[in-house]
């Protein structure tokens, strides 16, 4: 990979953040659960800040005895930093990210542009919140910083899960074995483990790996310095926007990040045998040689490579359950719903995840209820994911078809919705740019994960759960009452 002259920021971690209601509107839990978080992934991160805040004891496990910044560029849509703002990372994020001003598509061979979707002011102004491309490794440190500070979290690294026992009948009750024999109990386990998850077999009894979508990948950052000093590459710099390069069987994205300073390609190809890792080398000519038939301005870009990382796409067809039977084990993240980066949703649907998970369990104030809030952690996030995992592998079609009549209807269709865009005319829904789509952009982006939950628990299952507490001593359901004051039950 092309290491930039800019080292990564220290803007995650020394900007302060931004002073916010406290979450769930001031609502802790009145029963303060003991959760173990398995994984420091960013929904792992997501899930212990959403988890502490909601008044509940975390422990987060993670098998890497340090932490380093890995990763490249990452897109967070308006469905994440509307989470991200109100957790109090407005000012780190305005300082480090960048706010595409567009999505662009183009043909691979000439670069001629097929489809444009404006962005910039418009996300906040119909969605609500603004769209960022930031580098993985702030993001990381972003969440690290929001986990480390949440009340009740200890982070435990060098913890590497071997076994969990789901069973709250057992003494001790659930509980996950480390690789050095400790055993660490508690109420309530999120395996956030990612792609490659023990806990995934743990839950579901299944044991398959996940599926090998054909696709790799090559990931490089270059110093935006480089780009400046070319007429043909400043604006790519100076007009920042996603641009999609399609191309038979591959594409490319491109977009900056790290307050322009720093330029993230990802050249998506055939698998030739790459691993999932987001450390594994790739050979500099071999990806130019994959890319030789693009446009001069691509050759320009690729001739700055002197070595790239790669990494091989998987994703998972979507699972029976994420809640283990016996209700005290649940699945967050790519340990649950792996998808294709070709919609730009991985990372924002874990952290969706979280944010229900988190605002969910601020209502718990019996253990009786925790498989019902799980059960409804499930049904509000499944049908989502899903429907996100399906749209990622959509995109794979569209932006790979191979030159002909397929190619040419797709690129017809797509600058029709671009003249409808420039022209501020109405574009029929079913474009196969997705993002020219206002259905789809809207169900997409519009999603508010507090808002999900807050809308389940008025439309009955504040009620469900009063009724599950039937039974339980008196004074717990009036300290329940008392800490729902306000709410409709």
């Amino acid at each position: 990979m092309h290491h930039p002259v800019h080292p990564p920021a220290s803007l995650a971690t020394d900007i302060p953040l931004e002073r916010v209601p406290p979450l769930y509107e001031g609502r802790r839990a009145p029963l303060a659960l003991n959760i173990i978080v398995v994984g420091v992934g960013l929904g792992g991160l997501a899930a212990t800040y959403a988890l502490g805040h909601a008044g509940h004891r975390v422990t987060l496990l993670e098998s890497t005895p340090r932490l380093g910044a890995v990763g490249a560029g990452i897109q967070v849509s308006p469905n994440a930093t509307r989470l991200l703002l109100r957790w109090g990372l407005g000012p780190v994020l305005a300082a480090s990210a960048v706010e595409p001003q567009a999505i662009v598509l183009r043909r691979y061979d000439t670069g001629e542009r097929v489809g444009y979707t404006r962005w910039g002011a418009r996300m906040v102004e119909e969605h609500g919140a603004p769209y960022y491309h930031i580098h993985r490794a702030d993001y990381h440190a972003m969440l690290l910083r929001l986990a480390r500070a949440a009340p009740g979290v200890r982070i435990r690294l060098g913890a590497t899960a071997r076994g969990v026992q789901p069973d709250p009948a057992v003494e001790g009750g659930p509980s996950v074995t480390l690789a050095s024999g400790e055993v660490v109990h508690a109420d309530l386990i999120v395996g956030a483990d990612g792609v490659k998850s023990t806990l995934q077999k743990v839950v579901t009894g299944l044991d398959g790996a996940p599926t090998p979508t054909g696709d790799a990948a090559y990931r490089v950052v270059l110093s935006t310095d480089l780009m400046l000093r070319d007429p043909e590459l400043r604006p790519f710099v100076e007009t920042p926007e996603l641009t999609t390069w399609m191309a038979p069987g591959r594409h490319l994205i491109a977009y900056c990040i790290r307050a322009r300073k720093e330029y993230n390609l990802v050249l998506y190809h055939p698998d030739d045998g790459s691993v999932e890792s987001w450390t594994e080398e790739g050979s500099g000519d071999k990806m130019r040689a994959d890319f030789a038939d693009f446009e001069p301005r691509i050759q320009k870009l690729l001739s700055f490579v002197k070595s790239t990382l790669k990494w091989r796409l998987v994703d998972r067809k979507p699972l029976p359950t994420w809640v283990h039977p016996q209700g005290r084990v649940v699945l967050l993240g790519d340990s649950c719903h792996p998808m294709l980066p070709y919609r730009a949703q991985g990372a924002t649907i874990a952290v969706e995840d979280a944010a229900v998970l988190g605002a969910l369990f601020s209502y718990v104030s019996a253990f009786v209820q925790v498989p019902a809030l799980l059960q409804a952690y499930q049904d509000l996030r499944l049908p989502r994911a899903t429907a996100t995992q399906e749209s990622s592998r959509l995109n794979q079609k569209i932006f790979h078809l191979y030159d002909g009549p397929e190619q040419r209807a797709r690129d017809e269709a797509m600058r029709a919705a671009m003249a409808a865009e420039i022209e501020r005319k109405p574009i029929p829904d079913g474009n196969p740019n997705q993002w020219a789509d206002r259905t789809k952009t809207r169900i997409q982006l519009d999603y508010d994960a507090y808002a999900e939950v807050e809308q389940w628990w008025t439309r009955g299952g504040g009620r469900q759960h009063m009724e599950a507490l039937a039974g339980y001593p008196r004074r717990v359901v009036k300290c329940r009452l008392r800490a729902q004051s306000g709410s409709v039950l």
